[in-house]
């Protein structure tokens, strides 16, 4: 093949440090926005991001020639300033470390869509350490639960 073709959805989750309860509602829809444009810039492209108090869900078509953790702390730098201006209350803030990242295959778009959109409503009875032991146990990723929460 003489082109380089590729489509890799990434569902990416990852939260804030020591999952401080630290995005409130009034910003969420900037945030969202700022982490779409941000992913763009990276050659990216942004299908569903949301954000609760203590961690985010992006769901993005990795560009062809980027490195995932390049994307993904490019993306927590960005926003991690652009939160920084935003106020005060924001003087302190940081993502955490680490950052899980699951493929989703095009069957699963639309599924996966709407469970990132539907986040209030799934951690009414699910905790964020729930869900990320969930996902690493549904993709039969080993670790060490002494280094996952940072």
């Amino acid at each position: 093949m003489s082109q380089s073709l590729s489509k890799i959805y990434v569902h990416l989750i990852f939260s804030t440090k020591g999952r401080e309860r630290a995005l409130p509602d009034e910003i969420r829809h900037d945030l969202h926005a700022y982490m779409g444009g941000s992913l763009k810039g990276l050659g990216c492209v942004p299908i569903e991001i949301n954000t609760e108090p203590d961690h985010v869900h992006a769901l993005f078509l990795l560009a062809r020639t980027a490195a995932l953790s390049d994307v993904v702390g490019q993306l927590k730098k960005s926003s991690n300033d652009w939160l920084r201006g935003r106020g005060p209350q924001f003087g302190s803030f940081f993502w955490q470390s680490g950052f899980g990242a699951f493929s989703v295959s095009q069957s699963q778009v639309e599924d996966v869509r709407a469970y990132i959109r539907n986040q209030r409503e799934h951690h009414r009875v699910k905790s964020f350490q729930e869900e990320v032991r969930a996902f690493l146990k549904a993709y039969e990723v080993e670790f060490d639960e002494r280094y996952v929460w940072d």
